[in-house]
This record gives structure tokens, C-alpha cells and sequence, in this order.
């Protein structure tokens, strides 16, 4: 069987993204996406095979004042359950890799919970190095009263 050709190109529409709405976590909000999509520092890779929407990575560029060049923090990846272990992830990653060495960033980084070996196994994969263990905190005003 001849290995999947995987396409993977950055998400310039509304409609390129509410193809692939099934990939997401929640149901995909227009305005929030055409604000994530006008924003140059936002990135949305999506991989296809045979024209089917089958992942994403999204990420966002961060600058800092002590930094000369520009981070890329690697927001989200997310692979079609049918699709896993077929090499999505890690072509959505190498993309993303050379989306960011075009756009001179200095490093990527990425959060991830330690027992998602399918994450890990990308990252490895794409030659990502893990750093020890820290603390996130997440504030989240959505479900509070008042």
C-alpha cells in the first residue's frame, strides 16, 4: 500500500476552517475565527488527504522586548481520530517548523500533559526537545456569575 500523500496549507478563509470544524473542540465561532485569521501573528496549518480535512496545528508569534526574535507558541494540534498514526501530526509540525524558520523566530515551544504520547511522539519526531516539568495556571472568567 503507497504511503498517504499529505497536504498541508495555511487556513486563509472562514469556510477552509468550517471544513474542518470536526477537528475542533467546540463548534467553530465566526467572528472569533476571522479575528484569529486577520491576525498575521496567528497561524493555522491544516493537513488533507484526498481533500479531506484530517488535522490542524494552530500557534500564535510572540515578541518580547529582551527577545530579537519572535517565539512561536504551538497553541493547539489536533489529528482526526481515523486518521492517527499516519504521519498528520508530524507533517503538520515540520510545516509549521518551516512556517516559522521563513518567519525568523527564534525558538517554538509547546504545552503538553505527559500522558499524551501521541503529541510527545510528534514532537520527538519533529526533533522538539522536552523541558522539565513546570506549573500552569489557567484563570478562565466564562463559567463565573457576576
Amino acid at each position: 500500500m503507497a504511503p498517504e500523500e499529505i497536504e498541508v496549507e495555511i487556513a486563509g478563509s472562514l469556510p477552509s476552517v468550517k471544513a474542518a470544524a470536526h477537528l475542533f473542540d467546540h463548534p467553530i465561532d465566526d467572528g472569533a475565527t476571522l479575528a484569529f485569521l486577520d491576525d498575521q501573528r496567528h497561524v493555522l496549518l491544516l493537513a488533507r488527504i484526498d481533500g479531506y480535512p484530517v488535522g490542524f496545528v494552530s500557534g500564535v508569534e510572540l515578541s518580547h522586548p529582551d527577545k530579537p526574535r519572535s517565539e512561536m507558541f504551538v497553541n493547539e494540534l489536533g489529528v482526526d481520530e481515523g486518521f492517527r498514526r499516519r504521519g498528520v501530526a508530524t507533517a503538520l509540525m515540520q510545516a509549521l517548523i518551516e512556517l516559522c524558520e521563513a518567519r525568523g523566530c527564534g525558538e517554538m515551544f509547546v504545552l503538553t500533559e505527559e500522558d499524551n504520547a501521541a503529541a510527545i511522539g510528534a514532537y520527538r519526531k519533529t526533533l522538539g526537545t522536552a523541558e522539565p516539568a513546570g506549573v500552569m495556571f489557567t484563570w478562565d472568567w466564562r463559567d463565573r456569575k457576576g
